[in-house]
């Protein structure tokens, strides 16, 4: 009588025990999926961030090579320093750039903008998550934007001279226009611009 009752009891309990292990096998494909969308996601941030910096540092490298033009033809070249000697960015060579970085990091840029100040980028992951236990997420690509600055670092020195005086951050710098085949007194473009990303 007893050894049938455990019997019954064991028997009662399988179905129990199935439902039990198939909820968290279920619970454990779903927690994968969740993992597999947060690493595309993950993916396409730094994707996007990439493409960001590129396009701005290509800003940057656009308003250095315009101040260098502006020395060396005596033209206004304290604008280009101040950020605001362009009258429009070259903004397809920068989102090229943008383009060329996302797709390093197997993503597509779609849109990219560049100002003078700023380039913003949205990518989207050339991989999708793929087939999972939730129903719908077979196509669901990786999307991500980022923004990044172009900041003058220079302040221009005031005062009658011949020569080309301004401070960045902390730095100074004396530029004879009729020398500027010597490398050595340029600074380079990161010394005159700063390219950062924002939160």
């Amino acid at each position: 009588m007893i050894r049938h009752r455990l019997r019954g009891d064991a028997g009662q309990a399988f179905p129990i025990y199935i439902t039990v292990v198939a909820g968290l096998l279920f619970l454990a494909f779903a927690y994968f999926a969740v993992g597999q969308a947060a690493a595309l996601r993950n993916g396409a941030q730094t994707a996007a961030d990439a493409a960001a910096l590129a396009a701005a540092q290509d800003v940057r490298d656009q308003m250095y090579d315009g101040f260098l033009d502006a020395v060396e033809e005596e033209d206004a070249w304290e604008d280009w320093l101040g950020g605001g000697g362009l009258t429009g960015v070259d903004e397809g060579a920068a989102c090229a750039q943008a383009a060329d970085f996302a797709a390093r990091n197997s993503s597509s840029v779609n849109p990219c903008q560049c100002s003078e100040e700023e380039c913003t980028v949205a990518v989207h992951t050339d991989s999708s998550i793929g087939k999972t236990i939730v129903p719908g997420t077979e196509g669901t690509r990786g999307e991500a934007d980022a923004t990044a600055v172009v900041e003058p670092r220079c302040r221009v020195e005031t005062g009658d001279t011949d020569s080309i005086e301004f401070s960045c951050d902390g730095e100074d710098w004396i530029i004879d226009p009729d020398d500027l085949d010597d490398s050595d007194v340029l600074p380079e473009a990161a010394d005159l611009f700063s390219v950062y990303l924002t939160e």
